[in-house]
């Protein structure tokens, strides 16, 4: 029995089919995990213990509060539910859902990016990735292969122009098998209509002997009988025909891998034994078309009169030649290296070709200068683990390597500290996509393993679309940073300002000639309560929208070991949120201060306190909603910067800003409230303190003071 999703590495067979969907053996494994809950991410873990110390502190605030306001004789109930509604407002209780949705909205920004990322955490590791580790064919190159030099019976063939090849009928031993070799170890398929589909390197073979003249007629002429599939480590694949009472070994793959199992050469129609000596000019050549950026294949055959056993296909073979081809790199890989550099990104190709070809490539590419920075596999089978991990920033590409290599690269890199992105698209490399801090597959020509194994499935096969899921990861962090930047300095403002004034409440009523004590009180708290639901929730999540900086990949990658509360996030957030608690009191004082005369049905203190309040609870709300343009960049201006390429945020904050108007301006909701109707003489106080924050954080930005201690 084989079970559905079981992955099949190589070879051929048939089925039949006895179970489906949920009866499976698998499908019964599902219905088990659909009863288990989902694991919260690691930055939900992180946001979680924050709420947890967060709640502490505020529970410790709030008993303070509700002590001092005890022994200044204030009621007991009224201290009670300031307390409670203060410990509510201080807590960001749904700053792990935020966090959650902003991952979420990022993930469906990266799949209209061409790439899909199956776990949601790791949307948090792409914006740390400090290494990218590449396959080259088609993902730094185009993945078109093409023909572009034959080597045959000691020629040098230019195929660019295939007029001046020769055709079919007159081709003479030595081509026909070479080409027969090229398409008959080969799996392409040929549609009726000549559509080739199958490996680019593979179908380029197929094409050059299509245009020179063969025919899909070969398959049926020269059946294949058995075969070796391609394996990595091998670097060789190998196909058995059978010819009328004859058998036709077919042999392709790398030149130094083939030349070990060939005995002989065939030139002029003789098998010539002399191949230790013939094997100076096979490498000449392999060398000069490696120069020229061309991926290079050996071809060799046997004919035997018996089918041999599967065992002996692979031994005293006769070279016939080679092809150079080429897979041209892809214009936007080029732009896309350059932004890894200016992001401080190491991009390391590893690739199975001939380290002249890749360093060729490599170099087109601007991934290396130097050539001291490429090494092949046999050169890395000499160096140690401990040699190696002292070394890997010194090597940029890895030539001629095994899926063994792979694993040793990432681990190397992962002991220096960084946070490895690795792509890969067929068996072999699932291992080192397991490995790699972030897997990325192909989507097109990715094998189910290796989808299986990553954490992202790039749809395009495109390098650059790597580098655009590592900026789009930064910018989500940077959004979840402002969440988290936004509510903890808007919290922080309010509890500072209901400190402030718990514990200074005897001194209000001493400077502004307030006799009952036991009413003064800055907010309510149904103002406390009612803030912390227009701002913490609309604004907040518009900022999970918010574009990527403009130096978002100008700067080092984040390090995942550094936690998200660094010394120069805390003192914003201290700061900021002291600013906003001391406006509030501004706003209060000043209420206290210019009422003069009484609201009908209540005491010139009444009047005064419920002033205080209302300019108190309009500042607090209102400051924290402009407060949200400064939390956008810490260190460029906002008039610097497009205030207006939000348009979401725009819609939350004037959205927020009419649930307050709508508070104040309809009579039922003010009385709930409260809220007596302004002076006419207090609007332009409260205009200016609900716009102080803007002005107060751009001279810290102007001064340099708003970014002190963050990375350049």
């Amino acid at each position: 029995m084989l079970f559905s999703s079981s992955l099949i590495t190589y070879g051929r067979g048939k089925g039949v089919v006895v179970e489906t969907a949920m009866t499976t053996e698998v499908g019964k494994i599902a219905g088990m995990l659909s009863s288990q809950e989902d694991k919260e991410t690691p930055l939900q873990v992180k946001l979680n213990n924050l709420g947890k110390t967060l709640g502490i502190v505020a529970l410790i605030i709030c008993a303070i509060i509700f002590a001092a306001g005890l022994i200044q004789g204030k009621p007991a109930v009224s201290m009670f539910m300031t307390a409670v509604s203060l410990a509510v407002a201080a807590i960001p209780e749904g700053l792990a859902a935020v966090s959650t949705i902003v991952l979420a909205i990022g993930v469906q920004k990266m799949v209209k990016k061409n790439a899909i990322v199956k776990h949601l955490p790791a949307v948090e590791t792409l914006g740390s990735s400090s290494v990218i580790c590449s396959d080259k064919t088609g993902t730094l190159t185009k993945n078109q292969m093409t023909v572009q030099k034959m080597f045959v019976d000691d020629n040098i063939y230019d195929m660019t122009n295939i007029e001046d090849i020769v055709k079919y009928e007159n081709a003479n031993q030595e081509i026909k098998l070479l080409v027969y070799n090229g398409m008959l170890c080969n799996d392409t398929k040929i549609s009726d209509d000549n559509i080739l589909t199958g490996d680019p390197t593979e179908t380029a073979l197929v094409d050059i002997a299509l245009k020179l003249g063969f025919t899909k007629n070969l398959y049926n002429e020269m059946p294949r009988v058995d075969e070796i599939p391609f394996d990595s480590e091998r670097k060789l694949m190998t196909t058995v025909h059978k010819v009328n009472d004859k058998y036709i070994v077919f042999t392709k793959g790398g030149i130094d891998e083939l030349l070990s199992i060939c005995t002989s050469y065939i030139e002029n129609g003789e098998h010539r034994k002399e191949l230790e000596k013939y094997k100076i000019r096979i490498n000449e050549i392999n060398e000069a078309m490696a120069k020229d950026a061309l991926r290079v294949l050996g071809f060799a055959y046997k004919e035997l009169n018996y089918k041999p056993n599967p065992q002996d296909l692979e031994s005293n073979l006769v070279f016939v030649g080679m092809y150079g081809m080429i897979d041209p790199p892809r214009e936007e890989a080029k732009k896309a290296v350059e932004k890894c550099k200016s992001a401080g990104i190491k991009t390391v190709m590893i690739t199975g070709d001939h380290k002249v070809t890749a360093t060729a490539i490599a170099k087109k590419l601007g991934i290396l200068e130097d050539e001291n920075e490429a090494i092949t596999g046999i050169e890395l089978d000499k160096l140690s683990d401990e040699q190696l991990e002292n070394n890997v920033r010194n090597y940029s590409v890895y030539a001629r390597v095994a899926p063994e290599h792979k694993v040793r690269i990432v681990k190397a890199w992962q002991k220096q500290g960084d946070v490895v992105a690795m792509t890969g698209d067929g068996v072999n490399d699932s291992p080192a996509l397991k490995q790699a801090d972030i897997g990325c597959s192909m989507g097109i020509v990715g094998t189910d393993v290796a989808k299986e194994a990553s954490d992202v499935i790039l749809t395009d096969d495109n390098f650059a679309t790597v580098v655009s899921a590592v900026e789009e990861g930064r910018r989500i962090y940077d959004n979840i940073l402002k969440v988290i930047q936004f509510l903890l300095s808007s919290n922080i403002g309010e509890i500072v300002v209901l400190l402030l004034a718990t514990l200074g409440t005897s001194l209000f009523a001493k400077w502004f000639g307030i006799s009952d004590i036991t009413h003064l009180e800055i907010l309510m708290p149904i103002h406390i309560l009612w803030i912390n639901l227009i701002t913490d929730s609309l604004p907040a999540l518009a900022l999970a929208f918010d574009p990527a900086n403009s130096n978002i990949m100008e700067r080092k990658p984040i390090k995942t070991s550094k936690g998200i509360f660094t010394k120069s996030f805390v003192y914003r957030i201290i700061y900021q949120g002291v600013m906003i608690g001391i406006l509030t009191l501004a706003a209060f004082m000043i209420g206290l201060a210019t009422t003069n005369t009484p609201i009908e049905g209540l005491t010139l203190d009444e009047t005064k306190i419920e002033v205080g309040q209302t300019m108190a609870f309009v500042v607090l709300a209102l400051s924290e909603l402009t407060h949200v343009f400064n939390i956008r960049d810490n260190s460029k201006s906002i008039f610097k910067t497009n205030i207006f390429n939000n348009k979401k945020l725009i819609g939350a904050i004037l959205l927020s800003a009419a649930l307050m108007f709508v508070v104040l301006f309809v009579p039922a909701l003010r009385n709930i409230f409260s809220i007596p109707i302004l002076p006419v003489d207090n609007i332009l106080e409260i205009i200016g303190l609900v716009f102080a924050p803007i002005v107060i954080v751009e001279l810290f930005k102007l001064l340099g003071i708003n970014s002190l201690g963050d990375e350049k």
